[in-house]
């Protein structure tokens, strides 16, 4: 009896070691995988074609077709495409970085229009996709899908790919398409996972008019509850970084405290069951606010640096990741005795997000150009079309919610939601490699750049703002809150104080802008701390940095 148990726990122990040994393997692969893309990505450049984004779900692809010959046809991935590693490991990252890059004033500046088209334009788009699906999908033998299915295929069609529209817009060339659709994308996402969330927790079997109200009710809730969440956890850091100077000591623990409290936002929201994407997005841009001004110069290029790192890291992982995963051999068996009925679903779909995406970039932008006494700030029909098309791109939020409907574990066996899966993969391929390879020329052929242009700077002048160390998101206007200099001051002289109730209406922007900077500098500043308020430890970095700066003003 003893030496049969001893045995089994023998086999136990090698099979545990075998997979061990397995998954070291595929995470070296990986990992080499990655290193791959990165060279390649560079290589590629200065191609007007390509892009990162592609260039890593094309090795995706090939190296999945590789997995598949080696293994006889049973496999093509190394790793198990999992909602959990993309919600919680790779997405916040992206969306924390943006929201540190991210150009206040002027993403302010087109506040409005970014949350009318994210959130009105996705409710639109969800709406036509739904509708559009329940018609054309009952005339297909598609499997049985039921009210809640087709709603969530709303959900998870509306999602576009802030991510890709990363790779293909550029900061420094389109500055204002840059803002309008990776703002909105941002938005778009928190909306789609607050509806998709909203479909799966709500009982559809009893629709009546309350339903539509409490869908308002729950978005409005989530969205001011998220946003002031991601601001108090940034602020909190703010504080306790401003307070206890840990840069006076060691570097390591202040950049170590932002990088977990950026997380820590993150995870918050998971627990609270708010929005998450909306939290990490508002609490990088209260940090790079204030906290970033409170640490040390050196530890100010190593934060900048490192989320910019972690955040490409992370967008080159999901597209290599979506590549691989495109071609589960498993997915796919379901649907090989009919494939007409997968091509027709994809087609549709992609039919459909064409259309639901049209469906509010013109008629919205055409009211919000009507709301505009600046011809400079209104939206052109050319500058239409490219928002249009950039934001027909879908990726891997279309993917972890397709996941999380239609799959089980990772894993189905429906013929119905095989096919969903397999139309959804097929749609974020054609979508990325085809809309994404466009993109550029579209760009090109519309919005001709000017000769004199040098795309080729990317280092700004400006020491003391987190957007130093890489792109402006709007090129020509300097960030009055984060800049050092006397750019600052020439910025304050331009924005007059508000005289009237006519002045606020027919300037909102610069009215409230004119207040809140001077409830930021009364009020927020000298508690949180911020350009101007950093705290000043004989010896330090900081007060060296600022003393050298101080004395080449006076030269001057």
């Amino acid at each position: 009896m003893a030496f049969d148990l001893s045995n089994l726990v023998s086999t136990k122990l090698q099979m545990l070691s075998t997979s061990d040994h397995a998954s070291v393997v595929s995470m070296n692969l990986f990992v080499a995988l990655l290193c791959g893309c990165i060279v390649i990505g560079h290589l590629l450049e200065e191609n007007r074609w390509m892009n990162e984004s592609i260039t890593a779900l094309a090795i995706g692809l090939a190296t999945g077709v590789v997995i598949l010959l080696f293994s006889g046809g049973k496999s093509s991935h190394l790793l198990v495409f999992s909602e959990d590693l993309f919600f919680i490991y790779l997405l916040p990252p992206i969306i924390f970085n943006a929201g540190f890059q991210v150009k206040k004033k002027q993403f302010f500046r087109n506040f409005i229009t970014i949350i009318v088209f994210g959130a009105l334009g996705t409710l639109v788009s969800f709406t036509i996709i739904s509708l559009g699906a329940m018609e054309f999908f009952k005339k297909l033998d598609i499997g049985s899908l039921e009210l809640g299915d087709y709603l969530a295929i709303g959900a998870i069609f509306a999602a576009t790919d802030s991510v890709c529209t990363l790779q293909v817009l550029h900061q420094d060339e389109t500055p204002l398409l840059y803002s309008l659709v990776f703002g909105e994308g941002v938005v778009n996402d928190a909306t789609s996972v607050v509806l998709f969330n909203a479909i799966q927790n709500f009982d559809l079997t009893h629709i009546d008019h309350r339903i539509a109200f409490k869908f308002a009710g729950n978005f409005l809730y989530l969205f001011f509850t998220s946003t002031l969440l991601g601001a108090i956890t940034g602020l909190l850091s703010a504080y306790i970084i401003k307070k206890l100077y840990f840069g006076r000591h060691s570097t390591d623990r202040e950049v170590a405290l932002m990088m977990l409290m950026a997380y820590l936002s993150y995870m918050l929201a998971e627990l609270f069951y708010l929005s998450g994407i909306l939290t990490v997005f508002f609490c990088g841009i209260v940090m790079s606010h204030y906290t970033w001004h409170n640490v040390t110069e050196s530890s100010r290029v190593t934060t900048k640096h490192a989320f910019a790192t972690l955040s490409f890291v992370a967008e080159t992982f999901i597209f290599l990741y979506v590549g691989m995963d495109a071609l589960d051999i498993e997915k796919w068996r379901f649907v090989s005795d009919s494939p007409g009925i997968s091509v027709a679903v994809s087609a549709i779909l992609l039919g459909l997000l064409m259309l639901g995406r049209a469906a509010f970039v013109f008629p919205l932008s055409f009211l919000m150009n009507f709301s505009k006494k600046s011809q400079s700030e209104k939206v052109s029909f050319r500058q239409q079309v490219i928002i249009w098309w950039a934001g027909l791109m879908r990726g891997a939020v279309s993917m972890a919610l397709a996941y999380n409907q239609f799959t089980r574990a990772g894993h189905t066996q429906l013929r119905g939601n095989a096919i969903m899966i397999t139309s959804t993969i097929s749609v974020v391929l054609v979508s990325t490699v085809v809309f994404g390879l466009l993109t550029k020329p579209l760009i090109l052929f519309l919005l001709p750049q000017p000769k004199h242009f040098n795309s080729t700077s990317t280092v700004s002048t400006d020491l003391g703002s987190p957007k130093s160390f890489t792109l402006p998101l709007l090129g020509d206007h300097q960030d009055s809150e984060t800049d050092l200099g006397n750019h600052q001051d020439s910025t304050d002289r331009h924005i007059g104080r508000p005289t009237s109730l006519r002045m606020l209406l027919n300037a909102p922007t610069h009215t409230v802008h004119y207040y809140w900077r001077k409830f930021d500098d009364s009020f927020m500043r000298p508690v949180f701390g911020g350009r101007g308020f950093v705290p000043f430890v004989p010896g330090s970095p900081t007060e060296q940095s600022t003393n050298n700066l101080n004395h080449s003003t006076e030269s001057t």
